[in-house]
């Protein structure tokens, strides 16, 4: 084997929006993959649940494949998983946290017993194949977030994963800003570092600032019940609201599965800590006042079946919403989630309810200032932006401009692109090709089974209703009944009768000179979808699908 080999950098998903990310590094005959996300469907994707990478490149390598390294929990790095590792079982690296969640959705999944799975600790280095994975602390909106030194014969690469430089963090210690330094020191051939928030200037503030607010709202609200809307998986959100609860002598309720399922294995592996006698079930609260009460709970993404979206719009079994309830939102939505969010603030106001959603969120990702203390640390020779929407890494990449990197040394790379990576002549990187990326599809148990035609179908059926033509015919050819024409989110029938009726002499006329051939119901199916949609756009300016349905008499 050559040792003028490169590394191979191939991200397959992550780049395009927030969501899914993944990323296969490659020497020679060991492929390591960081993270495995997902991401939520699009609003045009009508009955699809998540969407997850194409793994098919690692599938037809899975040889090579040495194992999956995960630098935090968050459903958008670990949420694929569980439909990964039906088609690829291979062993699996996290830190404790970030495994207990892994191992909840194995579990779901039935994959507990068959995964390889190994705990990993900040600090610690494991060695792949022919690639070293070293683990970093860091901070970030979730505990036991790390960052990881990718150590290959061709050069040095350090995924930075989702991070925030906190110093003073509600549960374990600061970011390793000291081991960032060292290794930039020994030589860092490239650095893909976080972008979601590169177009802010400044830092982000500590998460203990959130709790300062939180002390403010429980002080200026004694006297009305409190909920509050948050990320599952912030546990130090979780924490700071707790504690602030136990501070004012109210007792907590969780609500939300994913909450409940977090916030469990939280606690059973030590990540947060709840006073006996805080916590009390759901079905319990009707025993005590208002004032005595705090709920958190999921949906601050304004997501429809999330607890607070069904308590806003009156549709959730045990809690309802009454005048002079205090909503707290301790969270921003997510780019695209802006209008489910306002509806249900609208919802909340409409209901009496007092919102709040001012100071009560800091972000779990750099600012501006924070990016460029890493680059100074680390001193890649390329920059390599991950994590977010492309004007997100372009703002990353105007930092980076900034530090004095020039065009040749910023890699702007999409989904499947292949970059071949080396330390030769002082830094040599180039695209060299790409390989299958993209979403694949989850609808209910169906992975990858619905497509881009079905998706269209479906678009079609949202936006323009069907029409089925029923008819059938006898022995002879002839029209025996029908044509009955039956419409589904096109027009209501009953206040439409005469434009019915219409469309059902367009039908006949279309297949006049066509009945009594056997060989034509074809031609007699595409006559009348032809026919009928033109006469129907005429009439309606409206685009529905035709369906024809053609019976024969026994």
């Amino acid at each position: 084997m050559s040792k003028t080999s490169k590394l191979k950098i191939i991200p397959l998903g992550g780049l395009e929006a927030i969501g899914m990310n993944i990323t296969a590094f490659e020497y020679e005959d060991s492929i390591v993959v960081v993270d495995c996300g997902l991401s939520f469907p699009e609003d045009d994707m009508y009955g699809i649940d998540l969407v997850i990478p194409d793994i098919s490149y690692l599938r037809e390598n899975e040889g090579k494949v040495k194992g999956f390294v995960f630098t935090h929990g968050h459903e958008d790095h670990i949420g694929a998983l569980p439909y990964v590792l039906k088609e690829l079982n291979v062993p699996i690296y996290a830190t404790k946290l970030t495994m207990g969640l892994i191992e909840l959705k194995l579990q779901e999944h039935d994959l507990l017993k068959t995964t390889r799975r190994k705990v990993v600790y900040p600090g610690q280095s494991i060695n792949l194949g022919q690639i070293r994975v070293e683990m970093i602390r860091t901070n970030h909106s979730i505990q036991d977030a790390i960052a990881l030194a990718i150590y290959s014969p061709a050069g040095t690469v350090v995924h930075t994963g989702d991070f925030k430089v906190d110093f003073t963090p509600v549960f374990g210690d600061a970011i390793d800003l000291q081991r960032f330094a060292e290794i930039g020191r020994k030589g860092v051939l490239a650095l893909m570092c976080d972008s979601t928030n590169a177009e802010r200037p400044g830092y982000t503030a500590s998460e203990k600032t959130v709790g300062k607010a939180f002390d403010t709202i429980f002080s200026e609200h004694g006297n009305s019940r409190i909920i509050v809307a948050t990320f599952a998986s912030n546990v130090d959100r979780v924490q700071q609201i707790i504690d602030t609860a136990c501070k004012y002598r109210r007792k907590v309720v969780i609500e939300g599965r994913s909450m409940v399922n977090v916030i469990t294995t939280a606690q059973e592996l030590g990540y947060i800590k709840i006073p006996e006698n805080t916590m009390i079930p759901l079905e319990e609260m009707k025993n005590y006042t208002d004032e005595q009460l705090v709920l958190i709970t999921t949906g601050s993404q304004g997501e429809s079946m999330a607890a607070l979206s069904r308590i806003a719009s009156g549709i959730h079994k045990k809690v309802q919403i009454k005048a002079g309830d205090t909503i707290v939102f301790s969270s921003h939505p997510i780019p695209g989630n802006e209008k489910s969010v306002s509806k249900v603030i609208n919802e909340l106001y409409g209901k009496g309810a007092e919102v709040i959603f001012q100071d009560t969120h800091v972000s779990g990702h750099p600012c501006q200032e924070e990016i460029k203390l890493i680059y100074s640390l680390v001193k890649p020779v390329y920059s390599i932006p991950v994590h977010g929407e492309y004007r997100h890494r372009v703002a990353q990449a105007k930092i980076a401009r900034l530090l004095g990197y020039d065009t040749e040394h910023i890699l702007m790379l999409s989904s499947g692109d292949v970059l071949e990576i080396s330390q030769e002549n002082g830094g040599n990187a180039r695209i060299t090709g790409s390989v299958p990326s993209g979403g694949v599809l989850v609808d209910g148990l169906g992975v990858g089974d619905v497509g881009n035609i079905v998706l269209k179908d479906r678009q079609r059926l949202a936006e323009d209703g069907i029409i089925i033509v029923v008819m059938t015919l006898d022995g002879e050819g002839q029209i025996a009944s029908g044509p009955d024409i039956v419409s589904r989110g096109f027009v209501y029938v009953r206040e439409s009768e005469e434009l019915m009726d219409e469309a059902a002499e367009v039908v006949e006329d279309a297949i006049e000179g066509m009945l009594g051939k056997k060989g034509e119901w074809n031609r007699i199916k595409n006559a009348i979808r032809d026919d009928l949609g033109d006469f129907l756009w005429r009439r309606t300016k409206r685009n529905p699908m035709i369906l024809p349905i053609l019976m024969e008499t026994e």
